[in-house]
């Protein structure tokens, strides 16, 4: 096997996996599990950060799309659950 033909396939997988990361991530936001998310934001970013240092992805677009998945997960609000009263001075 040539080597670009085997960089492309390594490429391709790598590439496959972070928009299967990326997928699931939507997915457990859209759910509002906020501690899910965090997690699976954790792994996604992980993988952003591998495939930018290997070079599959360029490194400001791994960048830009943690700060804007993170800036998502930072806007979902929290579950709704008993309210802690409100300190009266």
């Amino acid at each position: 096997m040539r080597n670009s033909a085997g960089k492309r396939l390594r490429n391709h997988s790598v590439k496959s996996r972070l928009h299967t990361l990326e997928r699931n991530y939507a997915e457990v936001l859209g759910e509002g599990k906020k501690e899910d998310a965090l997690t699976a934001l954790r792994t996604l970013s992980s993988a952003l950060d591998k495939a930018a240092k290997t070079g599959v992805v360029n490194r400001t677009m791994a960048s830009r799309k943690k700060s804007r998945l993170a800036l998502r997960l930072n806007a979902l609000k929290p579950p709704a659950g008993p309210a802690a009263p409100a300190a009266n001075p």
